[in-house]
């Protein structure tokens, strides 16, 4: 049988005045959003190229939007696709679908055709709501995918009016903006036509707190694309997990830069529910450039900021560069890679508060563990488990199994926050999600004795070599200790005789050549031999997410033929 370890000892380390248990919501996101809106009314909701939406407005267009998309023939428990980048539509849409009962799926507005059909002949959304650069994509569906209704987004109507002027105007530079952010998508709704229409019924049914609220898709520890279910008590416990977290933080005064997409799990927790409870101002950018967020300081100077390293670092050299203050950024949390200790060291020396490292996959909506934004703070670890979230680590496989405290073994979670399987999938529900709603990870952990937690590996990516098992992401860490090596990706070849073969791809500096037999003396220095990459290969552009992080599927399939 399992030993207990639900005892909490973390909770010692948490910031003073941040509760062990969060309340769990009773009620569902669109009453959420409603309280917001009437607390909130005048106060600013959002920010776009410097035009401002309040709260009263964000309330009046998404009534409309869902009224809309009633005539359309959307009924509760009905997916309805979104394909766009953060921008005001987003933020409307979302709650729109929600208003209505039924479920947003979340998509890569940057994806091709054949990306996005697998995820559509799995939810079978009927109703779409897309940036008009991303229609293309859904006109090249087969027969058997089939669309009612495109709703048409152009980004360019919710640019303040001399902007969008601006870009009508027959010069080169200004047409190439216009062109990367608008383009004709007849045969469409326009979304100017939803918001064309009446309110909807105040009296129209609203969805329960245990209802399904969004299906986000995830490649999960294994390669087909899942549909992770979440409802609306997934979202919202994630979203007053943060909230706790986040101690200090006022209603009405917070600034958020919504730089992550809102498509991603972490995004949508942040801005689209988190943000709007606290009925902050999200800044909206529909793309990461340090001017676009420093020209923004300016006017509305962003209180949580939160990123991955890489925009950490290129945000701060720039502000340095440009001398523009980051005093007011005092919440920030980096997610989805391991956090460096030098971007911490150069953020916090230009910030107003600390940058912790906080843990999550779409699967726990996506929030579980993080720093405490407090002294006792860990850099170099993911933290410890947040408000009502619980965690053991056990033997792979053997997950009813403990593993001694201190040894490595996988993460389970479990929480408010644990979505409740993926749409459609009973085998990989039953098998990610073990009896009594234990979720597994899929991440090798080391915990000590204080609930601080790091991770050693993915379960799924750990190399084994002549009977030992090699982490990846130290051998990577290795290898960008050279001066010469900018970016590495390490994985396994399979051997013949059983067992696999290390392999590293690497990006050399400009300035420097590249050199397979030094780089492997570098790495011996720093490893046991049995981890060190018998062969080294030299690459242009590691394959990264949206989010940076690399993707070694795809570093397998592009650099194993060459070795």
């Amino acid at each position: 049988a399992m030993a207990d370890t639900d005892a909490q000892p973390w909770v010692k380390n948490y910031q003073p005045g941040v509760p062990a248990e969060i309340e769990l919501p009773t009620h569902s996101l669109v009453e959420m959003l409603e309280h917001s809106v009437a607390e909130a009314g005048g106060h600013p909701a959002m920010e776009f190229f410097g035009r401002r939406t309040s709260y009263a407005e964000l309330g009046e267009q998404v009534d409309r939007v869902a009224e809309g998309l009633r005539l359309l023939g959307v009924r509760a428990g009905d997916r309805v696709a979104l394909l766009l980048p953060n921008c005001p539509q987003h933020v409307v849409a979302f709650y729109a679908v929600l208003r209505l009962g039924a479920v947003v799926v979340e998509h890569n507005p940057l994806y091709t055709s054949r990306e996005l059909r697998h995820q559509f002949e799995d939810h079978q959304a009927r109703v779409v709501i897309a940036w008009d650069k991303a229609v293309p994509a859904l006109r090249g569906f087969p027969a058997d995918v089939e669309i009612d209704h495109i709703v048409s987004v152009d980004l360019l109507q919710a640019f303040p009016a001399l902007k969008r002027i601006a870009l009508h105007l027959p010069v080169p530079s200004l047409r190439r903006k216009r062109e990367a952010l608008t383009a004709a998508a007849p045969g469409t709704i326009p979304w100017t036509r939803l918001l064309g229409h009446g309110r909807l019924d105040p009296a129209h049914p609203r969805p329960g707190v245990e209802d399904l609220a969004a299906i986000q898709y995830t490649s999960g520890t294994t390669g087909r694309p899942k549909g992770a279910m979440l409802t609306h008590l997934n979202l919202l416990a994630n979203a007053l997990q943060g909230e706790a977290w986040m101690h200090g933080a006022e209603y009405r005064k917070e600034v958020f830069y919504a730089i992550l997409p809102m498509f991603h799990a972490f995004g949508m927790t942040l801005y689209l529910t988190y943000g709007i409870r606290k009925q902050a101002l999200l800044v909206l950018f529909p793309t990461f450039t340090p001017d676009l967020v420093l020209d923004a300081m300016k006017k509305s100077p962003a209180t949580v900021y939160c990123a991955v390293p890489p925009i950490y670092e290129r945000t701060a050299m720039a502000a340095k560069e440009r001398g523009v203050s980051l005093r007011s950024c005092r919440f920030c949390i980096s997610g989805a890679m391991n956090l460096p200790d030098h971007v911490v060291e150069l953020w916090e020396s230009m910030s107003g508060g600390l940058l912790v490292e906080g843990y999550g996959m779409t699967e726990s909506s996506p929030v579980a563990l993080g720093n405490p934004f407090h002294p006792t703070r860990r850099t170099g670890t993911i933290g410890v488990p947040f408000p009502s979230t619980l965690m053991r680590v056990v033997d792979p496989d053997d997950p009813t199994r403990l593993v001694p405290q201190g040894e490595p073994g996988e993460l389970l979670l479990h929480g408010p926050q644990v979505f409740v399987g993926y749409w459609n999938d009973p085998e990989e529900t039953a098998a990610t999600l073990l009896p009594g709603g234990w979720l597994r990870t899929g991440d090798i952990v080391t915990v000590d004795a204080d609930g601080f937690t790091t991770i050693v590996d993915r379960v799924k990516e750990l190399i084994i070599t002549g009977g030992f098992n090699v982490s990846p992401s130290e051998v990577e860490a290795a290898l960008r200790l050279h001066p010469a090596v900018t970016s590495a990706a390490v994985v396994g070849k399979p051997l013949e005789r059983g067992g696999e073969m290390v392999v590293a791809a690497v990006e050399i500096d400009a300035a420097a050549s590249f050199d397979e037999e030094a780089l492997r003396e570098h790495c011996r220095d720093l490893l046991a031999a049995y981890k060190v990459p018998r062969r080294i290969v030299q690459i242009e552009d590691t394959p990264r997410s949206m989010l940076g992080k690399i993707l070694r599927k795809e570093v397998r399939e592009r650099v194993l033929p060459l070795v």
